[in-house]
C-alpha cells in the first residue's frame, strides 16, 4: 500500500494507521475470526422442507385472498407478496397451482373430493386446496386438490 500512496501528490496520501504492533496483529486475528464465520455454511438452524412447504403454502392462500380485492392496502400487500414470491423463485421454490387443469388417474396429487359438475367434458380440478410445492425440482409438498367430472346424462351415461 505504501508503493501505491508514494505515487499520488503529498496532500492525497493517506497517513498509516497509528497502531501498535500488538493492535496489528489483535485485528487480524478478529479479521480472521470473522472470516471463519463467514465461510461457514452452518450459520445457524437449517430451515426444514415441511417449514419451508408450509411458508410456501401461507404466501399462496395470501395471494389468492387478496388476488380479486382492489384497494390501496391490499395492491400494497400485494406487492410485498409478490417480492416475497420472487425470492422464494430465486432459491429455487416452485408453488404449483393446479386449478383448472385436466386431472388424470397418474398425476401426483391428493383428490379431497370428486364432485360432479355439468358444465365439465372432462375430469378436471376445480379448486386447488394445497400448492404442491418443489424445491430445485424435487417435490416437498404433494397438492391437494378438489375435482370436477362431468356429470351423468339422464339416460345414466357420463358425457364423453
Amino acid at each position: 500500500m505504501r508503493d501505491r500512496q508514494r505515487k499520488q501528490h503529498k496532500e492525497f496520501r493517506i497517513a498509516e494507521p497509528g497502531l501498535r504492533e500488538e493492535d496489528r496483529a489483535r485485528l487480524r486475528d478478529l479479521l480472521d475470526q470473522l472470516s471463519a464465520v463467514l465461510t461457514t455454511k452452518d450459520s445457524g438452524p437449517p430451515l426444514s422442507e415441511s417449514d419451508l412447504a408450509e411458508a410456501a403454502t401461507a404466501l399462496w392462500r395470501a395471494r389468492r385472498k387478496l388476488a380479486g380485492v382492489e384497494d390501496r392496502v391490499a395492491r400494497q400487500a400485494g406487492r410485498f407478496l409478490s417480492a416475497s414470491q420472487d425470492a422464494l423463485d430465486a432459491a429455487g421454490v416452485l408453488v404449483q397451482d393446479h386449478d383448472r387443469i385436466p386431472f388424470g388417474s397418474g398425476m401426483a396429487l391428493e383428490v379431497l373430493l370428486f364432485q360432479d359438475e355439468p358444465d365439465l367434458d372432462v375430469e378436471r380440478v376445480v379448486e386447488t386446496v394445497r400448492p404442491s410445492i418443489y424445491l430445485t425440482g424435487r417435490r416437498i409438498q404433494m397438492g391437494q386438490v378438489i375435482v370436477g367430472r362431468p356429470a351423468a346424462r339422464e339416460n345414466g351415461e357420463a358425457d364423453a
